[in-house]
């Protein structure tokens, strides 16, 4: 895969089906209008194949109705304008427009008689976001909005802005052409909302008192379909997410905590019954992907995706047990690849599934065909050619078992090495596709990609590892790891580079300030530098530094890269998004400025109009001028 290639990617993505209609949304980033078009597909279940069902700008999240005559879902007709919420026949014919929101529409969720559908919208305050204050006046241009008046330290969020100012609210809206009825009034920020089972209530997920105060704490909360004040249906243990009605009551994900230490905690299924809470998975095997979906229930089960040891697997957890530990619950589909989305209508149950070599897949799981596996009915991902990955173990200087993979170019080498170090901390590298990994393979670089504790995946305790101990046995996980792939005869031992972005960008320059002897250059991206101004300067960071570092200065200065930039020699590149609010680009400015005074060969890029998500979902043009940087950073370096 080429830079260039970007606009070669078809990236299907959320998945819905009822009886013999199966609907994808699939993706493509369009280098020449930079920007990302597509539409549904429909996706036969004979393995037929698929074919374009809706034509526009850019379509997604369809959902089919409960009982199989419409299908709802959000429409970006033109370039640059919000997505709004349409709904079309599942015989075909034109989509219906139901929202015209200043700011767009949220995901659609069905009531359970097929005739309403639930949403969020951000709704801004009047003369903001190209709104009116005064009726009858132009709306201000955005610098001549007036002064935001902050008491929150919750105030904005990476790649959404401000957010006080715009909280998203709950609506329903009829199939009729009326307009959207509000539920909510922005006076608390909600999501994930839901139906009951009987369909006279939604239930949504709310900050805790409804965000009274700042608060990490999620809790249910319900309102009639109706309108009506809402109420605390339950308070959670520390955050609840997706709820799901089951047959007497809800299901939903949930992390236990207190006070801050929100970190690195993975995510249970809940059963919330007659007012009795029960965790069905088990807290230490079991964490479950919230990105991948919110829980399907069939029958007397749920089907909930899991993170496991690079995997995103789709595992059947039953409703009448009690903690259920990951060897206990059935693998659907998933073993080693990466489960992006689910959906289930009875006992026909599709995902999304994505592989080192292929960008992603519409699979039947189970069913006529399959054999009791995964029967593949879409070629999708079959249009360039991708490098498969190569599963490395071993173990740490302690002891600690490693993991990690390996993605190969052609040829025999001895090939120059790449590690690059993910995000998170508490995220992973794994078996799905990942575009960076096949761009720098077919550039003729081997890349290595390491699982260190504080990684997601492996159980609690290993993602809780680096609490308090960032540099530590991350960095003897991730040499450990790079160790072992050196022990092969056609990796280069002597050319090897490092790069990461953000907690990877972190690692990359601690690694370049405490081993950069191992190291031909560095490529840090979108990095933490300096945990005592992230602090006060990050979306998160007035609860994030804490709850990883601590709140002594002493302790996060011993933990900040910045600290020992007197220790860095090697060639040395910063590289940031100047809109990024997760880890702010003064992060990166410090850096730069520490290194140039001591004399370090160091450069920086910046990518105008980013945020912290530019590698993943930024402007095509930029991922490719991105790629093309970063190609030739180590086209200078590791030749």
């Amino acid at each position: 895969m080429r830079p260039d290639d970007l606009q070669s990617l078809t990236l299907p993505g959320s998945v819905s089906v009822r009886g013999d209609l199966v609907l994808v949304n699939v993706q493509t980033p369009d280098l020449t209008a930079n920007g990302y078009r597509g539409g549904l597909s429909a996706v036969a279940l004979d393995g037929g194949g698929a074919r374009p069902w809706t034509w526009a700008e850019r379509d997604q999240a369809p959902r089919i109705s409960p009982d199989g005559q419409w299908v709802a879902f959000l429409r970006v007709a033109e370039k640059g304008t919000a997505p709004q919420l349409h709904v079309m026949s599942t015989r075909g014919g034109e989509a219906r427009k139901l929202t015209d929101l200043k700011l767009g529409a949220g995901v659609p969720v069905w009531s359970p008689d097929s005739t309403r559908l639930a949403f969020t919208a951000r709704v801004p305050e009047p003369g903001r976001y190209g709104t009116t204050a005064v009726e009858g006046e132009e709306p201000p241009a955005p610098d001549a909005e007036a002064a935001r008046h902050i008491l929150r330290l919750d105030y904005r969020f990476d790649d959404i802005g401000f957010t006080t100012d715009r909280a998203p609210r709950l609506f329903t809206v009829d199939l009729d052409d009326s307009a959207p009825v509000a539920l909510t009034d922005g006076a608390f920020t909600v999501s994930d909302p839901t139906w009951t089972a009987d369909g006279t209530a939604l239930v949504f997920v709310a900050d805790r008192d409804l965000g009274a105060v700042e608060t990490l704490n999620t809790d249910l909360y319900s309102v009639p379909a109706a309108g009506g004040e809402p109420v605390l249906l339950l308070q959670s243990r520390g955050q609840a997410a997706a709820p799901v009605a089951c047959a007497d009551g809800l299901v939903f994900y949930g992390t236990e905590f207190t006070g801050v230490h929100s970190v690195a905690r993975n995510t249970s299924l809940w059963r919330y019954s007659g007012g009795s809470l029960t965790r069905l998975t088990d807290v230490e095997t079991v964490d479950c992907e919230k990105l991948a979906g919110p829980p399907v229930v069939v029958g007397d089960a749920a089907l909930v995706a899991v993170r496991n040891r690079g995997a995103v697997e789709l595992r059947r957890v039953p409703l009448d047990g009690f903690e259920w530990t990951l060897s206990e619950l059935e693998l659907l589909a998933g073993d080693r690849a990466e489960v992006k989305s689910f959906a289930a209508d009875g006992d026909v149950v599709v995902a999304v599934v994505s592989w080192t070599d292929n960008t992603g897949e519409v699979v039947r799981v189970g069913g006529a065909g399959t054999s009791g596996g995964e029967a593949v009915l879409t070629s999708f991902g079959g249009a360039l050619p991708l490098r498969p990955a190569v599963e490395l173990t071993g173990s740490a200087s302690d002891g600690y078992p490693v993991h990690g993979w390996l993605v190969l170019p052609e040829g025999e080498g001895p090939h120059p090495v790449v590690l690059a170090v993910h995000g998170g901390p508490f995220m992973y590298h794994g078996w799905g596709f990942w575009d960076e990994a096949q761009v720098y393979a077919r550039a003729g670089y081997a890349v290595v990609l390491p699982n260190p504790r504080g990684s997601a995946g492996y159980g609690q305790a290993h993602g809780q590892a680096v609490i308090g101990a960032f540099g530590t046995v991350d960095v003897d996980d991730v040499l450990s790891v790079l160790d072992v792939a050196l022990e092969r005869p056609d990796l280069d031992a002597d050319r090897v580079g490092v790069m990461g972005g953000s907690y990877g960008g972190f690692m990359t320059s601690w690694l370049a300030a405490h081993h950069g002897e191992r190291f031909r250059a560095a490529w840090s991206e979108r990095a933490v530098n300096a945990w005592d101004s992230f602090s006060g300067s990050s979306d998160i960071g007035w609860f994030f530094t804490d709850a990883y570092c601590g709140p002594g200065l002493e302790a996060q200065r011993a933990m900040s890269p910045l600290t020992y930039a007197e220790k860095v020699s090697l060639p040395f590149m910063v590289v940031h998004s100047e809109h990024d609010w997760r880890c702010p680009l003064e992060q990166a400015q410090r850096m730069f400025v520490a290194l140039r005074r001591n004399g370090v060969e160091a450069e920086m890029l910046l990518f105008p109009g980013e945020g912290h998500e530019l590698t993943r979902s930024g402007k095509p043009r930029h991922r490719k001028q991105r790629f093309d940087a970063v190609l030739e950073w180590w086209g200078r370096h590791l030749s």
